[in-house]
Protein backbone atom coordinates (compact mmCIF):
# COMPACT_ATOMS: atom_id res chain seq x y z
CA UNK A 1 0.00 0.00 0.00
CA UNK A 2 2.75 2.48 0.96
CA UNK A 3 5.14 1.88 -2.32
CA UNK A 4 1.53 2.88 -4.53
CA UNK A 5 1.05 5.87 -2.48
CA UNK A 6 4.52 6.78 -3.35
CA UNK A 7 4.49 6.36 -7.26
CA UNK A 8 0.74 8.17 -6.85
CA UNK A 9 3.25 11.14 -5.09
CA UNK A 10 5.90 10.79 -7.71
CA UNK A 11 3.36 11.35 -10.30
CA UNK A 12 2.61 14.81 -8.30
CA UNK A 13 5.96 15.71 -8.26
CA UNK A 14 6.00 15.04 -11.53
CA UNK A 15 3.55 17.27 -12.51
CA UNK A 16 4.26 20.11 -10.58
CA UNK A 17 8.06 20.11 -12.11
CA UNK A 18 6.71 20.21 -15.50
CA UNK A 19 4.50 23.06 -14.71
CA UNK A 20 1.42 20.83 -15.70
CA UNK A 21 -2.07 21.43 -13.77
CA UNK A 22 -3.90 18.13 -12.89
CA UNK A 23 -7.11 18.21 -14.16
CA UNK A 24 -9.25 15.37 -12.23
CA UNK A 25 -12.45 16.18 -14.26
CA UNK A 26 -10.37 15.36 -17.71
CA UNK A 27 -8.40 12.43 -16.02
CA UNK A 28 -9.68 8.88 -17.02
CA UNK A 29 -8.85 5.84 -14.55
CA UNK A 30 -9.67 2.00 -16.24
CA UNK A 31 -8.59 -1.28 -14.67
CA UNK A 32 -8.33 -3.84 -16.97
CA UNK A 33 -8.69 -7.17 -16.96
CA UNK A 34 -10.26 -10.52 -17.55
CA UNK A 35 -13.89 -10.47 -16.43
CA UNK A 36 -13.59 -12.89 -13.26
CA UNK A 37 -10.77 -10.85 -12.35
CA UNK A 38 -12.73 -7.82 -12.63
CA UNK A 39 -15.50 -9.37 -10.86
CA UNK A 40 -13.26 -9.09 -8.05
CA UNK A 41 -13.05 -5.58 -7.77
CA UNK A 42 -16.79 -5.10 -7.73
CA UNK A 43 -17.97 -3.29 -10.55
CA UNK A 44 -15.33 -0.64 -12.16
CA UNK A 45 -12.80 -0.77 -9.18
CA UNK A 46 -11.34 1.37 -6.46
CA UNK A 47 -10.43 5.40 -7.63
CA UNK A 48 -6.82 7.10 -7.59
CA UNK A 49 -6.45 10.29 -5.31
CA UNK A 50 -4.12 12.16 -6.27
CA UNK A 51 -3.59 14.99 -3.95
CA UNK A 52 -7.17 16.43 -3.01
CA UNK A 53 -7.88 15.15 -6.13
CA UNK A 54 -9.41 11.83 -6.47
CA UNK A 55 -9.93 9.71 -10.10
CA UNK A 56 -12.84 7.39 -10.11
CA UNK A 57 -13.24 4.00 -12.39
CA UNK A 58 -14.49 4.04 -15.48
CA UNK A 59 -15.88 0.95 -17.38
CA UNK A 60 -14.42 2.74 -20.76
CA UNK A 61 -12.25 5.29 -21.27
CA UNK A 62 -10.82 7.13 -24.53
CA UNK A 63 -7.43 7.20 -25.88
CA UNK A 64 -6.46 9.01 -28.52
CA UNK A 65 -10.02 8.70 -29.58
CA UNK A 66 -10.74 5.49 -29.47
CA UNK A 67 -12.99 3.82 -26.52
CA UNK A 68 -11.36 0.75 -24.46
CA UNK A 69 -13.23 -1.18 -22.25
CA UNK A 70 -11.95 -2.42 -19.03
CA UNK A 71 -11.32 -6.03 -20.97
CA UNK A 72 -9.76 -4.44 -23.84
CA UNK A 73 -12.96 -4.98 -26.18
CA UNK A 74 -13.07 -2.72 -28.91
CA UNK A 75 -17.43 -2.80 -28.98
CA UNK A 76 -17.95 0.18 -27.39
CA UNK A 77 -15.20 1.88 -29.77
CA UNK A 78 -16.80 0.13 -33.01
CA UNK A 79 -20.47 1.30 -31.77
CA UNK A 80 -19.80 4.91 -31.63
CA UNK A 81 -17.90 4.43 -35.21
CA UNK A 82 -20.95 2.84 -37.01
CA UNK A 83 -23.22 5.23 -35.28
CA UNK A 84 -21.75 8.48 -36.23
CA UNK A 85 -21.04 6.45 -39.81
CA UNK A 86 -24.48 5.99 -40.03
CA UNK A 87 -25.71 8.95 -39.11
CA UNK A 88 -23.41 11.14 -41.67
CA UNK A 89 -24.70 9.13 -43.96
CA UNK A 90 -28.21 9.16 -43.53
CA UNK A 91 -27.95 12.83 -43.76
CA UNK A 92 -26.07 12.52 -47.02
CA UNK A 93 -29.00 10.58 -48.75
CA UNK A 94 -31.33 13.07 -47.82
CA UNK A 95 -29.09 16.03 -49.97
CA UNK A 96 -27.44 13.13 -52.93
CA UNK A 97 -29.70 14.08 -55.58
CA UNK A 98 -28.46 17.61 -55.67
CA UNK A 99 -24.75 16.53 -55.55
CA UNK A 100 -22.55 15.09 -58.48
CA UNK A 101 -20.34 11.77 -57.30
CA UNK A 102 -17.24 13.53 -57.11
CA UNK A 103 -18.95 15.85 -54.25
CA UNK A 104 -20.63 12.61 -52.44
CA UNK A 105 -17.49 10.49 -52.79
CA UNK A 106 -15.47 13.90 -50.86
CA UNK A 107 -18.28 14.56 -48.11
CA UNK A 108 -18.14 10.37 -47.78
CA UNK A 109 -14.64 10.31 -47.30
CA UNK A 110 -14.41 13.39 -45.30
CA UNK A 111 -17.38 12.27 -42.62
CA UNK A 112 -17.35 8.26 -42.34
CA UNK A 113 -14.46 6.39 -43.94
CA UNK A 114 -12.05 8.65 -42.48
CA UNK A 115 -13.74 7.84 -39.13
CA UNK A 116 -13.77 4.11 -39.80
CA UNK A 117 -9.53 4.42 -41.07
CA UNK A 118 -8.77 6.76 -37.96
CA UNK A 119 -6.33 3.91 -35.90
CA UNK A 120 -7.50 0.89 -37.59
CA UNK A 121 -4.35 -0.71 -36.59
CA UNK A 122 -6.15 -1.35 -33.47
CA UNK A 123 -8.53 -3.77 -35.25
CA UNK A 124 -5.75 -5.90 -36.12
CA UNK A 125 -6.53 -9.41 -34.92
CA UNK A 126 -9.91 -8.27 -34.18
CA UNK A 127 -12.86 -11.10 -34.52
CA UNK A 128 -14.86 -11.00 -37.55
CA UNK A 129 -18.00 -9.76 -34.96
CA UNK A 130 -16.09 -6.58 -34.94
CA UNK A 131 -14.94 -6.21 -38.64
CA UNK A 132 -18.03 -7.15 -40.12
CA UNK A 133 -19.87 -4.15 -38.44
CA UNK A 134 -17.53 -2.24 -40.11
CA UNK A 135 -17.73 -3.49 -43.06
CA UNK A 136 -20.82 -2.89 -43.12
CA UNK A 137 -20.52 0.95 -42.65
CA UNK A 138 -17.98 0.89 -45.63
CA UNK A 139 -20.72 -1.06 -47.85
CA UNK A 140 -23.24 1.61 -47.29
CA UNK A 141 -21.12 4.72 -47.46
CA UNK A 142 -19.89 2.68 -51.67
CA UNK A 143 -23.53 2.88 -51.55
CA UNK A 144 -24.56 6.40 -50.91
CA UNK A 145 -21.40 7.28 -53.55
CA UNK A 146 -22.42 5.19 -56.40
CA UNK A 147 -26.32 6.05 -55.78
CA UNK A 148 -27.10 2.66 -55.25
CA UNK A 149 -29.98 0.96 -53.67
CA UNK A 150 -29.21 -2.00 -50.82
CA UNK A 151 -30.19 -5.19 -52.72
CA UNK A 152 -28.44 -3.65 -56.15
CA UNK A 153 -25.81 -6.23 -57.44
CA UNK A 154 -22.23 -4.89 -58.05
CA UNK A 155 -20.97 -3.32 -54.70
CA UNK A 156 -17.23 -4.80 -54.72
CA UNK A 157 -17.26 -3.67 -58.20
CA UNK A 158 -18.50 -0.27 -57.07
CA UNK A 159 -15.81 -0.15 -54.11
CA UNK A 160 -12.68 -1.08 -55.95
CA UNK A 161 -13.42 1.05 -58.85
CA UNK A 162 -15.29 4.23 -57.70
CA UNK A 163 -14.00 4.61 -54.41
CA UNK A 164 -11.12 3.04 -54.53
CA UNK A 165 -11.50 1.00 -51.58
CA UNK A 166 -11.21 -2.74 -50.71
CA UNK A 167 -13.42 -4.95 -48.36
CA UNK A 168 -11.86 -5.98 -45.15
CA UNK A 169 -10.10 -9.18 -45.75
CA UNK A 170 -10.63 -12.53 -44.91
CA UNK A 171 -8.45 -14.07 -42.09
CA UNK A 172 -6.39 -16.57 -44.20
CA UNK A 173 -6.42 -20.26 -43.10
CA UNK A 174 -2.54 -20.21 -42.28
CA UNK A 175 -3.25 -17.04 -39.96
CA UNK A 176 -5.20 -18.60 -38.01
Amino acid sequence: MQDRDIVVTDIGHWISANRLKFNADKTELLWTGTKDSLALLGGCGPGLRLGADTVTASEHVRLLGVKISSDLSLDKHVSNVCAAGFFRLRQLRRDRRSLDSASAATLVHAFVSSRVDYCNAVFAGAPKTITDRLQRVLNAAARAVSDTRKFDRGLSGIMRTEVHWLDVPEPRLEDT
